[in-house]
C-alpha cells in the first residue's frame, strides 16, 4: 500500500468513526498539524504511533505499516493547486513571496527558512465581521555558507 492509499483509508476511518483531526491527534505525542501531515502521507511515524491511531481508527496492518514508510514528499497535489482553497495559498504566495524573501534576508542575511526543522499552527480567531484563520509557519533560518 502507497502513501496515497493510505492517507484516503485514514480519511475513510475518520468519517465513518465521526472523529475530528483533534480527536485522533490525542492519541499521539507530536501536535495535531504534524500528525495530520503525517496521516495524510507527507511525514513517517514511528510504529508506536502509527499503531496507536491505527487502533483508534481501526486500521488495517498494511496501512499502519504505510504510515511509517518515508514518503515522497511534495508529491501529493498538482502545482498550481486547483483546490480553491490550496490555490489562495499559491496565491499569496505569488503575491507576497518576493516581500517574505526580502524581509527574512534583511532581518536575518541570505539564507532560507528550514521547511525541515519546522512547526506549523492553525488557529481560528473569531471576528464578528468574518471568521480570521491565523497561520504560523516556524520555520529555522539557515544561512548559506561558503566554502
Amino acid at each position: 500500500m502507497n502513501r496515497v492509499e493510505a492517507a484516503e483509508k485514514v480519511i475513510e476511518a475518520k468519517v465513518a468513526k465521526g472523529l475530528k483531526w483533534a480527536d485522533i491527534a490525542s492519541v499521539g505525542e507530536n501536535a495535531e498539524s504534524w500528525i495530520v501531515t503525517a496521516l495524510l502521507g507527507q511525514a513517517t511515524m514511528s510504529i508506536e504511533e502509527a499503531t496507536k491511531i491505527g487502533e483508534l481508527l481501526e486500521l488495517d496492518q498494511e496501512v499502519v505499516e504505510a504510515l511509517t514508510r518515508i514518503p515522497t514528499r511534495g508529491t501529493v497535489m498538482q502545482m498550481p493547486p486547483t483546490d480553491p482553497l490550496l490555490y489562495r495559498f499559491y496565491e499569496a504566495l505569488l503575491v507576497y513571496g518576493p516581500t517574505l524573501k526580502e524581509l527574512i534576508h534583511e532581518k536575518f542575511g541570505e539564507g532560507i527558512m528550514s521547511a525541515i526543522d519546522f512547526e506549523l499552527d492553525i488557529q481560528k480567531k473569531v471576528d464578528p465581521k468574518g471568521d480570521r484563520v491565523l497561520i504560523t509557519l516556524n520555520g529555522k533560518f539557515l544561512p548559506y555558507r561558503k566554502w
